[in-house]
């Protein structure tokens, strides 16, 4: 028997529901967003994100338009606790946006989550157990009757615990964890013993969180669950539907648009999909989704390469190149007969007209984007033959997205110069281009430091007198960037970061490559040094070099 044997699965049997109507609905409004991304994203992450991390990333979830943030799990992490007094007691949190944390079931941590919430002005507290059967039966080893008694006597605590606090304006939500996993109608009996606790009210709603803690079907059963449980729930006008879904399946932003149009309220998920396994429901696609088809999504992604930035720079991972609406090549056409249809269609666009563009669904430039076109060459200078002579030439192993940027440069030279480009032409245009560290600024002596956070101190000189710039952030790189956006009253996120070595030895230079994205437009930057952090800096600092130089020239023309 081969060692790939699909009869060891089941298929999913599907809720038993008629009449449904969740396919005949449209999504014509946005639902109640809720961020996870500090919380359920933060738990997958190999490096936890530190408190500054957090910070950052709390902001950033403040600015695109969240109302409902998960910070942590408060009980279970003195990181996640400490955090969320830094909210509290630092007075960080606006006074439209709820602050929720999660706990289980338990009356000890339930206790422990409340302290950490003491002082909120609004506060989602989130208890959970599980439901599925798998669970009852090989984990806790309880009856239904048993697994049901535990989410009462925590919806109980966490609402004893709230009488207490009369201060604080509560929101009380409920998870049956590995909702798909569980008998949809045991799911439905249990939320309702909890309802029956909480008694909610039209006026005063509480949140029933239905999580597909596992994706283990297609979108449309999903939809099925989600259609039989608010058909069978009780005081549905009490409460308020949430959708968590995960992309074990590949379907996780499906399954929430799917659930959505079933009658979900909430949608759970975290920006750009991070969270544990293939990942939760990517926002960012989901919001993107709805934007396309002229619904506003209510958050706000029109600066999408700071989205990117802080995403990466918290979790240490990496966005896909073909991420929808967020990759570096979505907006990007390689085939010839894509870039002539794209270039048809933009000639004929105009702002009072419908965007209708061939092979664009959005608009580039409603997220910060601009259309990037590349242009094949022939195969002495193409982007393939250009990077490959680099790296056999000169060791440089540049990558995708600079081979992108380069690559018209390239094409322009070949064109204008009637002949095959060498590799000594190619550096060159490299170099005149990226390796912009040394004019209008220079750097001269900088100092590192770390206590809270790290900071610099940099000396930039220039040929009309030196200046002096600091700042402080998450790192080396974040903390100068901070320092020039500060000095040069620009913003500049780092949007990609490569680095590698020249050669082989302790001896080796290092080259750095940063694209940055300052103030809506992309700038790459390159440099070369002993010391890697040093070719870092200077990469940032030649990408600003080409702002303030192209600002330079706009001004004189």
């Amino acid at each position: 028997m081969s060692s790939f044997d699909h009869t060891k699965y089941r298929p999913f049997e599907p809720v038993a529901i008629e009449n449904r109507t969740w396919p005949d609905q449209e999504i014509t409004t946005a639902p109640i967003w809720a961020s996870v991304d500090l919380r359920d994203g933060n738990q997958a992450l190999v490096e936890p994100m530190t408190v500054d991390q957090k910070k950052e990333f709390f902001k950033l979830l403040v600015d695109v338009g969240f109302k409902e943030i998960e910070v942590g799990f408060p009980a279970a992490s003195q990181l996640d606790f400490d955090f969320v007094r830094w909210l509290v007691e630092e007075d960080q949190v606006p006074d439209d946006v709820y602050i929720q944390v999660l706990t289980q079931a338990r009356p000890e941590l339930i206790e422990r989550t409340y302290e950490s919430l003491k002082g909120a002005k609004k506060a989602v507290v989130h208890v959970y157990n599980s439901t599925s059967k798998t669970q009852r039966e090989q984990v806790f080893r309880l009856g239904k009757d048993g697994i049901k008694e535990i989410a009462v006597k925590g919806a109980q605590c966490v609402k004893e615990h709230a009488a207490k606090h009369p201060e604080t304006e509560w929101v009380f939500q409920y998870s049956p964890e590995s909702f798909t996993g569980t008998e949809t109608d045991f799911a439905v009996e249990v939320c309702d013993a909890v309802i029956d606790v909480w008694q909610p009210t039209p006026e005063n709603k509480c949140i029933i969180n239905l999580p597909a803690t596992v994706e283990v079907t297609t979108p449309n059963r999903f939809a099925d669950q989600i259609e039989y449980f608010c058909r069978k729930v009780k005081n549905r006008d009490s409460i308020i539907v949430s959708l968590h879904t995960h992309n074990d399946r590949g379907c996780g932003v499906a399954a929430a648009e799917l659930g959505l149009m079933a009658g979900a309220d909430r949608i759970e998920g975290t920006l750009l999909g991070n969270g544990e396994r293939t990942g939760n429901m990517c926002v960012v696609t989901m919001a993107m989704n709805m934007y396309s088809q002229g619904v506003n999504p209510e958050l706000n992604f029109a600066d999408m390469d700071r989205v990117i930035s802080v995403v990466q720079s918290c979790t240490q991972l990496p966005v896909h190149p073909r991420h929808a609406y967020a990759g570096e090549l979505v907006f990007t056409a390689f085939s010839g007969s894509h870039q002539d249809a794209i270039k048809k269609c933009l000639a004929n666009q105009t702002d009072d007209k419908p965007w209708d563009v061939a092979y664009l669904p959005i608009d580039p430039r409603d997220i910060g984007r601009s259309y990037q076109e590349v242009i094949r060459v022939n195969s002495q200078s193409g982007k393939g033959g250009v990077a490959f002579a680099l790296e056999q030439e000169y060791g440089l192993a540049l990558p995708r997205w600079l081979q992108v940027e380069l690559s018209p440069i390239v094409q322009r030279f070949s064109e204008e110069d009637g002949g095959v480009i060498e590799a000594a032409d190619m550096k060159r245009l490299f170099e005149e281009n990226f390796m912009t560290a040394s004019a209008p600024y220079a750097l001269g002596n900088y100092e590192l430091s770390k206590k809270d956070r790290d900071s610099v101190t940099a000396e930039l000189t220039h040929k009309d007198g030196n200046i002096s710039v600091q700042g402080e952030g998450n790192g080396a790189l974040s903390a100068f960037t901070s320092a020039l956006s500060e000095q040069f009253n620009i913003r500049v996120d780092i949007v990609q970061y490569q680095e590698h070595a020249l050669t082989v030895g302790s001896d080796s230079q290092a080259i750095a490559y940063i694209q940055a994205n300052i103030d809506g437009e992309r700038y790459n930057g390159v440099a070369i040094d002993n010391d890697i952090v040093s070719a870092s800096i200077q990469a940032v600092l030649a990408t600003v070099n080409q702002k303030v130089s192209a600002s330079e020239q706009a001004n004189v023309a």
